[in-house]
């Protein structure tokens, strides 16, 4: 829907420097937008390289005072064209329906008011489901489970018994929650599975990844903390406690009984090993491989994971190599001659 470059800029807040009766018939990111469309340019160097003809205007951060092209100044670019390309694609808001009758309820289970059960979704016994939550089709929830409220669990996720789920969390699709921890007790020559009888604990307002999967604790609980953020294809095993509002990135492993603190950050590919503690507010980088305890506000990266600075040394010292190993072979060769001489000068002798 077709709108004014002043009502977008009414819409975010922000100082318009252009012609208010602009208009604009939709949003899209730099590169992709054409010349009737606003785009975001969040780095003022981007400017020089897009041209008037190219686009109809653009967010830019409020210390942009001029553009070849009309501009709306705001304080966070990425919020205020967020809005905006909501307002041209607003998302899609589904009636809300209820129980849908083709999926399994239990008749011991308890759901709150405005609950929704999309088709084919199986809800065990003694389950208890918050206000508001919704439940997509495919969806596994088996007994004994306990789901805030306003929680979204997505298609094909499964929650095994016991699993707790706090208030406005998000499970995404194919999820797996409290499967069985990877422990086993060596007896007489064969691996037999461990107690199996903790949960999983989710606090409230965590996001879980598509295809991560949380293994349940031993005795006690595999815990989440309140506002932690978790990517897809995320393995966190049995027995970790996983500190408040940390974010872990996809393809991270995480062994059983590793602790974190608070806003601690993985990026993609780290590998922590179990009973290791990772301190408040730590950043782990790519790839990272931790057997180690890490010290609270530092930065790792590395295999194995040693300080960021110490990383960084250690690979400019690599980057040498080569020419070290040239220098090697020169010192060896001018060696072999001095020691030929000094042969030659006994036997002259």
């Amino acid at each position: 829907m077709p709108t004014t470059l002043g009502e977008l800029s009414a819409l975010v807040g922000g100082d318009l420097v252009g012609p208010a009766d602009l208009v604009i018939e939709g949003a899209a990111p730099l590169g992709e937008a054409g010349p009737r469309q606003i785009t975001l340019i969040d780095r003022p160097e981007r400017l020089s390289k897009v041209s008037a003809n190219e686009i109809a205007a653009a967010v830019v951060p409020r210390k942009v005072e001029a553009a070849p092209f009309p501009i709306i100044r705001v304080e966070d670019v990425h919020r205020a064209f967020s809005l905006i390309v909501r307002f041209f694609r607003p998302p899609r808001e589904n009636e809300r329906k209820g129980i849908h009758p083709q999926a399994i309820v239990s008749p011991t289970a308890r759901l709150g008011p405005d609950v929704e059960v999309h088709p084919f979704a199986f809800i065990g016994d003694d389950v208890e489901i918050g206000e508001g939550s919704t439940i997509h089709s495919g969806v596994r929830i088996l007994p004994g489970c306990k789901i805030g409220r306003q929680v979204t669990i997505f298609p094909n996720a499964v929650l095994y018994e016991n699993t707790i789920v706090g208030d406005r969390c998000i499970i995404h699709a194919g999820a797996v929650l409290g499967a069985y921890g990877f422990g086993y007790c060596c007896e007489d020559g064969r691996h037999v599975l461990a107690s199996q009888y903790g949960n999983v604990v989710l606090g409230d307002d965590v996001e879980i990844g598509a295809n991560t999967t949380i293994d349940r604790g031993t005795y006690g609980s595999t815990t989440i903390g309140e506002g932690t953020k978790i990517d897809n294809l995320v393995m966190i095993g049995h027995n970790c406690r996983i500190g408040r509002h940390n974010l872990i990135c996809a393809q991270v492993g995480i062994a059983g009984s590793t602790t974190t603190g608070d806003y601690v950050v993985m990026a993609g590919q780290v590998g922590v090993r179990d009973h290791v503690h990772i301190g408040e507010g730590a950043v782990l980088g790519a790839m990272a491989g931790v057997i180690n305890d890490v010290p609270p506000h530092a930065r790792f990266v590395g295999i194995p994971a040693t300080p960021e600075r110490e990383q960084m040394l250690k690979q400019a010292a690599f980057a040498k190599l080569p020419e070290m190993r040239r220098q090697l072979k020169e010192i060896q060769e001018t060696l072999r001659q001095l020691v030929a001489r000094l042969d030659q000068s006994k036997e002259a002798a």
